[in-house]
């Protein structure tokens, strides 16, 4: 049996990857999630947020390097890892031609609630979800926002140490975002549970996390409270964008007295700056003096948006699709996950 040391946290240590021999999608990776957390964990398309999820939750070997999830070891017991974390995948993993009673029942039932256990449970998740008036019908016949809560309420009807949520509400509006955050943090204040989530909504990310990571090319390349690292951006940033993109301004933006730095994305300079109400109007006097027509002009306070900019050199696009690498993977966790349950 598996020991029971670390309850409730989540350690990666160098876990790597490589598909083929050769493609690295995960190099190293290294990070300790303490008990209770949420933790975020963001990255640009392929850059291999999703393998390091599905080594994690036991659905995907690794290469290399070792992890533990609520204390056991994913790569020695990765049967145990299953029954002891809940998931909420992207996909829909509930069964639509079931109802949602019968959702909640089959995964109690194999995920080994005790029996004596299992009508309260289902009956206290489906009313504080919200579907106890559709508890009896077909959960294809739900909403959008109405499915993802019942997928939530699969994935903790065993109340696991912690909670995996990837993408959970991707496709779904503000107030449905809001309302299903709002379940997460009550079962998390209840059951003291760890969260895990990769999300496409920076601001959920800003917002939820106690701490989050960012990876890219296999690597993660920024961690910390999030305004730990919007503190590590310097200021606030300035977008210059001249109308001319032949011609490198940067030299001219830096004899500005106030930019701390300038730096090229392109065909724009981001400008940092401790003042950036301050600086604008500076920085466009010194481009119409130099006779560098301007397109625009733009002013960002910190936020995790410019982080992600900053650490990756790509901005965060909300509708950027999964790579065939990634739907592989998402596809074969969701079998092995279904599998581990029977």
């Amino acid at each position: 049996m598996a020991g029971s040391s670390g309850k409730g946290s989540v350690v990666a240590d160098e876990l790597t990857k490589v598909y083929n021999g050769k493609v690295r999608a995960v190099d190293g990776v290294s990070f300790t999630v303490s008990p209770g957390e949420v933790y975020g964990f963001l990255g640009p398309n392929g850059a291999g947020k999703t393998t390091t999820v599905a080594m994690l939750t036991a659905g995907l070997g690794a290469t290399s390097g070792h992890a533990t999830v609520d204390g056991v070891d994913v790569l020695r017991h990765p049967e145990e890892v299953k029954r002891r974390i809940g998931i909420v995948f992207q996909e829909m993993t509930s069964d639509g031609d079931l109802t949602g009673r019968e959702n909640l029942e089959l995964a109690a039932a194999l995920y080994g609630v005790p029996r004596t256990e299992v009508a309260s449970r289902v009956r206290g998740l489906l009313e504080r979800m919200q579907v106890a008036d559709a508890a009896d019908r077909l959960a294809k016949t739900y909403s959008g926002g109405m499915r993802r809560r019942l997928e939530l309420a699969v994935g903790t009807v065993h109340s696991p140490g912690v909670l995996f949520l990837d993408e959970p509400t991707l496709g779904l509006d503000p107030q449905g975002r809001a309302g299903f955050w709002k379940y997460v943090q009550e079962l998390r204040r209840e059951h003291g549970m760890t969260v895990f989530v990769t999300t496409h909504y920076l601001e959920e990310a800003d917002g939820m996390c106690d701490r989050i990571a960012i990876i890219d090319h296999g690597h993660i390349v920024a961690s910390g409270t999030p305004t730990e690292l919007k503190d590590r951006l310097g200021g606030d940033i300035v977008t210059i964008r001249p109308i001319q993109s032949d011609h490198d301004v940067a030299p001219l933006l830096r004899t500005v007295p106030g930019v701390l730095s300038v730096a090229a994305q392109d065909g724009n300079y981001r400008v940092k700056c401790t003042n950036g109400e301050a600086l604008v109007p500076a920085l466009v006097d010194a481009c119409a003096r130099s006779q560098v027509g301007l397109a625009g002009v733009s002013l960002k306070r910190p936020s995790l948006d410019e982080v992600f900019l900053e650490f990756t050199g790509r901005e965060f696009r909300e509708d950027e699709g999964v790579s065939a690498t990634d739907r592989a993977v998402m596809l074969g966790r969701v079998q092995n996950q279904l599998g581990g349950r029977r």
